[in-house]
This record gives structure tokens, C-alpha cells and sequence, in this order.
């Protein structure tokens, strides 16, 4: 019995210090970058090695090792017991030169500094007391996105009012940029009390850092050779970083000089109501947390704004596209939304942020839209910062990690017929689940304590805009032919392919008076 237990524990011993299964045909310096070229989105590629390879395995990027993962019982692991061990972000050179030397707070290290800015962004933005205080800004910039549709439908039929639509007359619309720019301005309005100008420079902006954010340069993978800026890619980001900063520092100023004119007319800096970049620059100023982190006050509140501007512009874009997408795909399920609408909010009124806890199957709709097409389908990549087991394989500091949700959240073991688009499953079998990160088969915002701190204003934002568009307006499909479906290469996970849809208007002409 002796021999057999020295014998078991030797062969545990052993199993916890193996390194989990790598990709073969790795390369001598690159490593497996050259299986990464493929055109296709990174996550369609590693769901390929995840097929052969598991639902755990490891890549090498150049000089850094990569644990890819894609199974909802490892992830629980991760973002539970190992959560701490794995709440790290890698070093790259995008975060480096465009997010202000990792000040960008869902970009910087774990530690104080990172911890301060979260408890701040979410006091002063995300919760329910501010965002009920912000509320009236995507209540009025969703209206104005149901109006810019409307008006489209009225210059296309010269003036003609929904009396005169008894034939159901449909006119054409790109729908991308125009909720693109929309939630833009609601967001620009929030964090800098200002619209978005004329023109989408501000978002235009933000496609370069989004796009190059996604970029993994030859100096990321292999450090030595960053002097060569092999492709521009740092370069490009320098000029990026630019325009980014001389854009915010722009509001900046203007919020400086605003506080002067308070402070000279004796009257309080709080007010209920400000935007987010007010509050964060009184809270910075009188508050200690942050004296020891580095950095001045203007690059944190820089860094910060711009950090929710960009990721919360891209992601509420790309749900609320993926959401109409399947939508107009799938006529019954649209109808059903429609009849829901209509049941509870009728056609005499606009839907308001108070129906959308009566909208269960509208829930649903977006639920199986971040299952099938998450914003961020690798999340942002983690990075073990000390060695750890996971799922009994050794794996060293400085490994990085990705969570490939598209694989993990298609599984047929988890969801059976995994690839249908079926919102009524969660009314059905998977009714318990929620998009809080603690039900571990759907991790659209990811999950533990580096989860997505703005899922609840994205949620709102999103809801609310599919609940105003299909109330508002009839939608179709241009043709015959479903709407394409090809995802992007980008950080996020947008649709490659316009979005064109047919619209006509459903409601009286007064009520799209935004």
C-alpha cells in the first residue's frame, strides 16, 4: 500500500508540472504566428486548433507563450479560484504607445493603480444612482436614431406621413454608420457633455485605435526587432495616439475653464447630473489614491474617458448590428419581438427605459445575439502574473491567455443545437442564465474581477434601441438573400459586410420628434 501511494503521488506530481498540449509546427523564433496569417477572424482559426488540439492548449507568439482556452468548466476555474492569477494584461506596444503608457485602465497591470480607477469609474458612472442621473442621454440620442431613420423614409417618399403608407412603401438605409455615430453622441454627451461633431471625426478616430489595437506588431512577438517598426504599425499608432489626445485634451481645457468660472462665482464643482469627465477630475483632485501611480491627473482622466469612449462606442455598435442582423434572418422571431413590443407599449407612445423589464423575449433576443456574435470574442487577453495550475497542467508566469467564446459559447454539450439561432431558449432550458459572469457557457462581458464594468449601460443602451427600432419601423431584408453574416478581423467583432436594411415607418409622425 506504501508503494502504491508514493507510486500515485509521484504520477500527480508529474501530471501538475506538464505544460499543456502545443500546436505542433511551430517555428524557430516566430513560433506559430505563420498558422495566424489565415484571413479569417482569429477566433474562427484557434475554434480550428481547439478541434484537434482540445479545449485547452497552448500557442507561442513569437517569444511569448499563449494558453488558449474554450470550455465553460475551465473557464470558471480561471475567473474564480485563479482569478487573481490570471487578472494580469500582457505588455504590448499598443497599450504602451495609445494607451498612455498602460494608464488606459482596462489595458494597465493589475494592481493599486488599476483597482483606484475602477472604483472610480464605477461610482461616478455605472452606478444605478449615475446612471439613472445619465439616463435622459441615451433616452434622447436612441429617439434621434428612430428620427434620422424616419427622415431618411420621409425624403425618400417626399413628405408623405404615415396616413399616406397605407402600401407599406419601404426605402433603403445603411444602418452601421448610422448607429455607429448615434451611439457616439450619446456617449460623448455622458463623458464630456458635448455632442459628437460634425463629420464622425471622433469615430473615425476610434476605428484607427480599435483596428490597430487588434494588431499584433513583429516587436510584440519578438521583442529585439522593435526598432525595425517592420509594416509602420508603430508609427501608425503614434499618429493615432496623437489625434486621440489632442481630441480629448480639447474637452479637457474646456472643462478646466468651466470649473474656473464656478470657482470664481463662489458656486459648488459637483452638480448633479455633470458628465463623467467633470466628476472624475473632482474626484482626482480630492482624493489621494492616486498621488502614487505615476501619473499626472490630466493623463488619468484622459486615459480613463477615453478607455469607456472606446469601448463602449464598438460594442454597443456591434450588438445592437449582430441583434438586427439575425433579426431580419429570422422573420418569425422578429415578429415575435414586434408582438411583444406592441403588446406592452402599443403604437400611441415611444418605448421608454421603464419597459424593458417587460420585455422578456426581447431579453432573450439579445442574450442569443452575445452568445452567437460576443463584441469581444477573445476578450481582452489576459496574463498569468505568477505560476499556477489550471485544469492540472503547469503553466508559468507571463503566460498569456485568451478565452475563445465564439467555440465556447456554440457548444453543443452546453447548448445542443449550438449554431441555431433560437432566442427562446433562454425562456426555456437555459431560463437561469444571466450575463453577470457567473454562469460560465455565456461570458459576453467576461467574468470575476476583471469583468466588463459597463455591461449594465451597454445592456440598457442596447435594449432600449431594439426596443425603439422595431416599434418604430417594419424591417426587411433588401432581397431574397439572408443577410451576410462574415465577421470582421477586428478587435471587435463587427460585421465585415454593410448592414442594409428595408424600413418603413410604423408609428404616428409625431412621434418621431426627437
Amino acid at each position: 500500500m506504501a508503494a502504491t501511494f508514493l507510486l500515485l503521488t509521484s504520477l500527480k506530481r508529474k501530471d501538475s508540472s506538464r505544460g499543456p498540449p502545443e500546436v505542433s509546427g511551430a517555428w524557430p523564433v516566430i513560433g506559430h504566428l505563420h498558422l495566424l496569417t489565415d484571413p479569417r477572424p482569429p477566433h474562427l482559426i484557434l475554434g480550428d486548433m481547439a478541434d484537434k488540439y482540445g479545449p485547452m492548449f497552448q500557442i507561442r507568439q513569437g517569444a511569448h507563450k499563449v494558453l488558449v482556452v474554450s470550455d465553460w468548466q475551465i473557464a470558471k476555474e480561471i475567473f474564480t479560484v485563479k482569478d487573481r492569477s490570471f487578472a494580469g494584461r500582457p505588455g504590448r506596444i499598443a497599450s504602451e504607445v495609445m494607451g498612455y503608457n498602460y494608464a488606459m485602465f482596462g489595458l494597465s497591470p493589475y494592481g493599486p493603480y488599476w483597482r483606484d480607477v475602477r472604483k472610480v469609474v464605477v461610482v461616478e458612472l455605472l452606478s444605478n444612482h449615475r446612471l439613472n442621473e445619465l439616463r435622459h442621454f441615451w433616452v434622447a440620442g436612441l429617439k434621434s436614431l428612430v428620427g434620422d431613420l424616419h427622415r431618411a423614409w420621409l425624403a425618400e417618399n417626399h413628405g408623405a406621413d404615415e396616413s399616406q403608407n397605407k402600401s407599406g412603401r419601404y426605402v433603403k438605409v445603411e444602418m452601421i454608420d448610422m448607429i455607429r455615430r448615434q451611439i457616439m453622441d450619446i456617449l460623448t454627451q455622458i463623458l464630456f457633455g458635448e455632442h459628437a461633431e460634425e463629420g464622425g471625426k471622433t469615430g473615425k478616430t476610434l476605428r484607427k485605435f480599435f483596428d490597430l489595437l487588434a494588431v499584433t506588431t513583429v516587436g510584440d512577438s519578438i521583442p529585439w526587432l522593435r526598432w525595425l517598426d517592420i509594416g509602420g504599425h508603430e508609427k501608425g499608432m503614434r499618429a493615432t495616439a496623437k489625434e486621440l489626445d489632442d481630441m480629448v485634451e480639447g474637452w479637457l481645457q474646456q472643462h478646466k475653464r468651466g470649473r474656473e468660472l464656478r470657482k470664481e462665482r463662489g458656486e459648488e464643482l459637483r452638480r448633479e447630473g455633470e458628465d463623467f469627465m467633470d466628476a472624475l477630475i473632482t474626484r482626482i483632485e480630492t482624493e489621494k489614491d492616486f498621488m502614487d501611480s505615476g501619473f499626472d491627473s490630466d493623463t488619468i482622466v484622459k486615459s480613463t474617458c477615453l478607455a469607456i469612449l472606446g469601448a463602449a462606442s464598438d460594442t454597443t455598435t456591434v450588438t445592437l448590428v449582430w441583434a438586427i442582423s439575425l433579426l431580419i434572418n429570422n422573420p418569425r422571431c422578429l415578429e415575435k419581438v414586434k408582438a411583444e413590443v406592441d403588446n406592452h407599449i402599443g403604437t400611441e407612445r415611444v418605448a421608454a427605459p421603464s419597459d424593458l423589464n417587460n420585455l422578456p423575449y426581447l431579453h432573450a433576443v439579445i442574450k442569443e445575439t452575445l452568445r452567437l456574435y460576443p463584441a469581444a470574442p477573445l476578450l481582452l487577453p489576459h496574463e498569468a502574473i505568477e505560476d499556477c495550475t489550471l485544469n492540472r497542467y503547469s503553466v508559468s508566469k507571463g503566460t498569456r491567455l485568451l478565452v475563445n467564446l465564439p467555440k465556447m459559447h456554440r457548444d453543443p454539450k452546453n447548448w445542443g443545437d449550438a449554431t441555431a439561432y433560437r432566442p427562446e431558449r433562454f425562456l426555456e432550458e437555459h431560463a437561469d442564465i444571466d450575463l453577470k459572469g457567473n454562469h460560465f457557457e455565456l461570458l459576453p462581458f467576461g467574468s470575476g474581477r476583471r469583468i466588463c464594468q459597463g455591461m449594465s449601460l451597454a445592456l440598457q443602451v442596447v435594449g432600449l434601441g431594439l426596443a425603439m427600432l422595431v416599434q418604430g419601423f417594419e424591417l426587411k431584408r433588401v432581397s431574397d438573400e439572408a443577410v451576410d453574416m462574415t465577421e470582421s478581423s477586428a478587435a471587435t467583432n463587427m460585421k465585415a459586410t454593410p448592414l442594409e436594411v428595408l424600413v418603413s415607418p410604423r408609428l404616428p409622425s409625431h412621434l418621431y420628434q426627437s
